[in-house]
């Protein structure tokens, strides 16, 4: 189980957390340190179509995504097989489809996969309901990893955007990650859908975390203030496309972190704590000219924070704030072994207009006290997961997935 504390945002956790928002530091390129590891990076895969996400299964199995044909694995032996999606998949997803930054997103691997519970998830745009919908789906891999069946869809009531608007084309801002957490509970992200109102509302399931078990269910604690849907873990989120949880022997170990596009400022990585409102609300605000009523493109971080402390004191701070050049914040994932010298317990975030990874050192509390840009070569990193075997897995806009080994 994990050992941080589910506490309201009243509750202690938040208070030193919000009493610590000064000590968050802009993005920089701090020197590297002499315990930073040197990187090899080889190309595990190439050629694929907009490859969105990974996860691995303990029998060795790489699972990954790509946004407009859905899931596919890597066998051990190096073989590729399409597992669900669009025609050619074992498993076609006929409503299954594709818009703008929509389509199929997360995948992620039970917990008990080992045991005998061979469920994996997926996130993914649907046209089984009208409208619209963002759902996630869980599948029964079968035992040599060549298809899926039992398919079960979890949730289905995501928010998606149906239409394009003053301020962006439909599809846009889903979210779409989904990590099992060291609790055993499913974390799920969505986004705002360019919608003024979604990220307050505790009604529906747009700018927000969910935390459910395996059935789609509430999990225990989420702590969902009075009268929101229970799956609601924390709200008032923009567009979270990362989801790590704090490792094993660190303060707070298992705490997840998200990593966030802001808009054309302050991409944010945030502490959540349950029932926490991460402070985004791009309804009307005083003095600012808002395209078809939505706020969130029209101000600066003074007059359109991303975390805005004004009308939500309680709202969770950022443990880092990326207000430099190349925004567009996306996966995120912590590291740990000791083959990664002093990145060890460090969290990497990508910042895709930017073409980088950064390495986050965070204190005790949670706040970032230094970064530096990871010296790979340049693109759009799309997924951080580390492997199996103790290595680093990245997917890019350049329809290849890397293997990155620290010397």
């Amino acid at each position: 189980m994990s050992s941080f504390p589910l506490r309201t945002p009243s509750g202690v956790l938040a208070s030193a957390l919000v009493g610590l928002a000064a000590t968050v530091l802009p993005a920089s390129a701090a020197a590297p340190s002499a315990e930073t590891p040197k990187l090899n990076r080889t190309v595990v895969m190439s050629g694929l179509q907009e490859p969105w996400d990974i996860a691995f299964t303990p029998d060795g199995v790489m699972l990954f995504t790509e946004k407009c044909r859905g899931l596919s694995a890597r066998l051990p032996d190096g073989k590729t097989v399409r597992l669900f999606g669009t025609s050619g998949s074992a498993l076609v997803a006929p409503d299954l489809f594709c818009q703008g930054q929509s389509g199929v997103h997360g995948v992620a691997v039970d917990p008990d996969f080992a045991k005998g519970t061979r469920y994996i998830y997926v996130f993914m745009a649907s046209r089984m309901r009208t409208p619209a919908t963002n759902r996630v789906v869980r599948l029964a891999l079968n035992a040599d990893a060549t298809g899926v069946d039992q398919r079960t869809d979890i949730i289905d009531d995501i928010a998606y955007k149906q239409e394009a608007n003053a301020v962006g084309a439909a599809g846009a801002h889903s979210g779409g990650r989904i990590r099992f957490g060291p609790d055993g509970f499913l974390y799920v992200a969505s986004g705002d859908n360019h919608n003024a109102t979604l990220p307050q509302d505790l009604k529906r399931l747009g700018g927000k975390v969910l935390r459910v078990d395996r059935d789609g269910k509430a999990a225990p604690g989420n702590s969902t203030p009075a009268g929101g849907d229970p799956r609601i873990f924390t709200y008032g989120h923009r567009n979270v496309q990362g989801i790590t949880f704090r490792p094993a022997g660190q303060p707070n170990a298992g705490q997840p972190f998200t990593a966030e596009h802001g808009p054309n400022h302050s991409d944010e990585v945030t502490a959540l704590v349950a029932g926490g409102n991460a402070g985004w609300d791009p309804q009307k605000r005083p003095g600012l000219r808002c395209p078809d009523d939505y706020c969130g493109y029209a101000g600066s971080p003074t007059t359109m924070p991303m975390t805005d402390t004004q009308r939500f004191p309680q709202a969770m701070p950022p443990s880092w704030v990326n207000n430099g050049s190349g925004r567009g914040m996306s996966a995120a994932q912590f590291l740990s072994g000791d083959p990664w010298k002093g990145w060890n317990g460090r969290m990497l975030v990508s910042l895709m207009r930017g073409q980088r990874i950064v390495v986050l050192t965070l204190d005790p509390r949670g706040m970032a006290i230094d970064d530096a840009t990871v010296d790979l070569p340049s693109t759009r990193t799309r997924a951080l997961v580390q492997g199996p075997d103790g290595y680093l897995y990245t997917a890019n806009d350049d329809g290849e997935i890397w293997r990155v080994v620290p010397n």
